[in-house]
């Protein structure tokens, strides 16, 4: 039987009352630790705590260069106004093109980066968006979506120790573990989400991830993109003032559904002054792509805490679409 999470947005959530604390390429850069070192604890940036980007399903495009593939099902600013749980409050640079259309999710199977057999895969998926079938993707499935699928996860955790960082996503509590200032096996036994190395180069933190499983569902975003086991994903995390948090929010949300409140109850914080975190990552796999591409994530603090959020068998899609699940006119027992 398919089974089903309630993703993304449910108009009847309210949003948490409680706040958080607030928080005072053309080639994939190598980010092995080599030649690296380790700083010492006094100059480690300190990202810990809860995370919130309020955008789905698209990550922002990176400021220069190639990019990931993006929905091509739009919606105007005016009709997103009416698509709860929008607030709209970014809509006076919002694109001519509008923004991504939540309940369609059609990926640019032209996008350059894509090599022909992964465009078609990505133009299949589309196919069935657009007759209103859903398609099967990890986190609609219940299982590990890997890095950088991952991502699309609205609420993230980091928890910060001298030889680890620990990652936490709000749904269905996927963990990932990076080891600090080491270096891959020589033989990585392919794994959910792969082996994860890391160091600090001044105010970033530099995540190298290669050896991630393909499984049933694999994919790269809610498009359907492929990968193999080559994929190759490298993130470089630094913290932003609050103002250049701001340009970078708003530069994504001119085409992206920005949302008022998660699924999991992470909601913005409309008071909330301090520092933002972005994400930056580039990617590589040549069984699939043309070329590395990038892209950035552009993360606050949320209201809300952490949510207890697990997958969940269910007769209907995260829109409310009944799913054809197999069934019998007659009882088998």
């Amino acid at each position: 039987m398919h089974r089903q999470r309630n993703l993304v947005v449910m108009v009847t959530l309210a949003a948490a009352a409680a706040t958080t604390p607030a928080w005072g390429q053309a080639a994939v850069p190598s980010a092995g630790p080599a030649g690296s070192g380790t700083q010492s604890a006094a100059s480690v940036p300190d990202f810990s705590g809860i995370w919130a980007h309020l955008t789905f399903p698209d990550v922002e495009p990176p400021l220069s260069g190639a990019g990931p593939v993006r929905n091509l099902s739009r919606v105007t600013i005016e009709v997103a106004r009416t698509l709860a749980p929008y607030n709209g409050a970014a809509a006076a640079g919002a694109s001519p093109n509008g923004v991504s259309n939540i309940s369609e999710l059609v990926g640019d199977f032209t996008n350059p980066i894509l090599k022909s057999g992964a465009a078609e895969v990505v133009k299949q998926h589309g196919e069935l968006s657009k007759k209103n079938k859903p398609y099967p993707t990890p986190s609609n499935q219940c299982w590990p979506g890997g890095v950088p699928f991952v991502f699309w996860n609205i609420g993230m955790q980091m928890l910060q120790q001298k030889h680890e960082v620990t990652f936490l996503y709000a749904n269905d509590y996927d963990v990932r573990h990076v080891h600090m200032n080491s270096a891959h096996p020589e033989h990585v036994t392919p794994s959910w989400y792969g082996d994860s190395v890391g160091h600090y180069e001044g105010d970033t933190l530099v995540i190298d991830t290669v050896g991630i499983k393909v499984g049933p569902f694999a994919m790269v975003d809610m498009y359907g993109t492929p990968h193999t086991e080559a994929l190759h994903v490298v993130e470089r995390y630094r913290l932003l003032d609050y103002e250049s948090a701001n340009e970078s929010e708003d530069r994504g949300e001119n085409e992206n559904f920005r949302l008022l409140v998660s699924d999991t109850g992470l909601a913005r914080n409309p008071n909330y002054r301090g520092p933002g975190l972005l994400l930056e990552f580039t990617v590589e796999d040549p069984g699939v792509f043309t070329a590395p591409w990038s892209a950035r994530i552009t993360y606050r603090r949320p209201l809300g805490s952490w949510p207890e959020f697990v997958c969940a068998e269910s007769t209907r899609d995260y829109v409310g679409r009944t799913i054809d699940l197999p069934h019998a006119d007659k009882p088998d027992f």
